[in-house]
């Protein structure tokens, strides 16, 4: 196998690698072993782990985007402020890597006003744009921390973060509601929790508890609160972020399942979108930042 050179995409929870011959996917691996699971002296050997059968005697790139590049991670990369192109500065070289790998992490983008940061779905965002010459308006990254960026001339002008994937998680994972939210999904009670709270979003915290007493006193089915706590949460953002996306040009880069439920909440709403595949993204990113490796090398 002729790896040219290797990408990287290393979130908090997981770590994803790909052997790659120019624009070519030669060959892939992933582990659970994020960087909130590493210790600060362990990622060259995490990555290792998954990467050293792909490698030689001459050194290869490795271009890594994600959490890697955070105070806690393999190394800090410094942050580009918006407005600016998602990519436009050279990655971060890794100091003192074996002498088979030359290291390097793409910087994440801030905001000073209201603060914000990124690191990784800039990187998407770049591979996104790459194909889409000209393209102006707004694009939502779905996941844990979901972000809403405003694009215009190529550039992120401007960017929100919204905690909803999290709050989701630790709703239903360590509150009261744990006890009622179960397996399953239902379209039309994530529709309709999504339309209520997007008309009364001050109303999110009672909506919340209601779907406990749901089960309680109706013996609510727990895929129904599944689905009608994802609409509240979700709802409740599409409320906040409306001048986003309302009468703007909106993509949606995600995983596949979260992009579906995004779009579907949207295009309740009238919104126009499309999709894009997540993973393309970041390769088509990554190796962007590659190209600016090696102009700058």
């Amino acid at each position: 196998m002729n790896t040219e050179w290797i990408a990287v995409d290393w979130g908090t929870s997981h770590l994803r690698a790909w052997a790659m011959q120019g624009d070519a996917v030669l060959d892939q691996a992933q582990s659970v072993k994020g960087m909130a699971r590493v210790d600060k002296g362990g990622f060259q050997a995490a990555l290792f782990e998954l990467i050293e059968g792909w490698l030689g005697t001459a050194p290869l790139e490795v271009i890594a985007c994600g959490m890697v590049g955070a105070r806690q991670g393999w190394v800090e990369a410094p942050y580009s402020a918006v407005p600016c192109e998602p990519t436009s500065v050279a990655p971060f070289r890794v100091p003192g890597t074996d002498p088979r790998i030359r290291a390097f992490v793409v910087p994440g983008l801030k905001q000073t006003a209201p603060p914000d940061i990124m690191r990784g779905e800039e990187t998407q965002i770049a591979g996104f744009l790459a194909s889409r010459q000209n393209w102006d308006g707004v694009i939502c990254l779905p996941g844990t921390h979901t972000k809403w960026v405003q694009i215009s001339a190529g550039e992120v002008v401007s960017f929100r973060t919204f905690m909803t994937g999290e709050m989701f998680d630790l709703l239903g994972g360590q509150s009261v509601l744990k006890h009622s939210i179960g397996e399953g999904w239902d379209d039309a009670a994530f529709a309709e929790a999504t339309a209520d709270a997007m008309s009364k979003p001050e109303q999110l915290a009672a909506r919340l508890f209601g779907l406990r007493a749901a089960d309680l006193l109706q013996g609510q089915d727990g895929g129904v609160i599944r689905a009608r706590l994802s609409g509240y949460l979700i709802g409740a953002e599409l409320a906040a972020t409306r001048p986003y996306w309302l009468g703007q040009q909106l993509a949606i880069i995600g995983a596949e399942s979260l992009s579906e439920v995004y779009a579907k909440a949207l295009q309740q709403q009238g919104a126009f979108l499309e999709t894009a595949n997540s993973t393309k993204c970041t390769l088509a990113g990554l190796q962007q930042a590659r190209n600016l490796t090696r102009q700058t090398a």
